[in-house]
């Protein structure tokens, strides 16, 4: 697989201009997955939930998803994105998947950071594996990726690969997330965002260094901090599929799920 990270610099509440960098950003290279930020066409740092429901699609019907549907069927390829979800009354920070032929899957953010929990309810649909002509992909975003069991579950449901859009303002991520791939044996790909919002109760100050990691928490490529940009590395998820650490050790196999409760 040629994997993609895109790092943007959105601009809040300017959803045209934002989709607009980032379909630029996705045409400069080729790559069979690309995965952007969490929240990358809306913005992130909401004032009221009355905003954030202002900027939130329906997710198969929203402008943003019909972007990006056409972006792959003209590439043939996949994307991860981020967006802000609109389903009856309630507000999700969610993520989909869509792909060349036909794939098409939905996760929300299941553990809300901060600010989140006053615009958006927590998710309410399991962290599930989605297939693909390279191999299977997870999704988790941003501030899951503090939570071992996120990236675990995924692992032990058989990703491969885990597609992790998010808006890191904390620095603790880019380091930390190769302890997720290294316990588990999966690659990951951190799309991350730069830039200030300064929108009232306190600025929020994203750092870039979006990251492809591989199973072995190795840092295949990291972004600047301040620079939009797009990063491609060539993985082979079959890679992920060695659980095994020496003749008598297997990851997942040695598991003791009876005595963690």
């Amino acid at each position: 697989m040629r994997l993609a990270v895109v790092q943007t610099n959105p601009l809040f509440g300017q959803k045209q201009r934002n989709l607009a960098e980032a379909l630029t950003l996705l045409r400069s290279v080729e790559a069979d997955l690309y995965v952007l930020p969490e929240l990358f066409a809306s913005g992130y740092n909401f004032a009221t939930r009355e905003e954030a429901a202002s900027l939130a699609e329906e997710t198969a019907k929203g402008e943003t998803a019909r972007v990006l549907k056409k972006f792959v069927q003209e590439r043939k390829t996949f994307v991860v994105y981020g967006f802000a979800e609109t389903k009856g009354k309630s507000l999700y920070n969610s993520a989909a998947i869509v792909g060349y032929d036909g794939t098409e899957g939905l996760y929300r953010k299941i553990h809300l950071f901060d600010g989140e929990k006053l615009f958006f309810e927590p998710g309410d649909l399991p962290f599930q594996v989605f297939g693909s002509p390279w191999g299977k992909i997870g999704i988790m975003v941003c501030f899951d990726w503090y939570f071992p069991e996120a990236a675990r579950t995924l692992a032990v449901r058989g990703a491969q690969l885990i597609a992790h859009p998010s808006n890191l303002v904390l620095p603790d991520c880019p380091e930390g997330i190769r302890t997720r791939c290294l316990e588990n044996r999966v690659f990951a790909a951190t799309a991350n965002r730069i830039g200030t919002e300064d929108r009232g109760e306190r600025p929020l100050t994203y750092i870039g260094l979006s990251q492809i990691t591989s199973t072995k928490g190795e840092v295949l490529y990291r972004a600047s901090t301040d620079t939009a940009s797009v990063g491609v590395v060539d993985v082979d998820l079959d890679e992920a599929e060695k659980k095994s650490i020496n003749a008598r050790n297997d990851l997942l196999k040695d598991r003791r799920p009876d005595m963690y409760a």
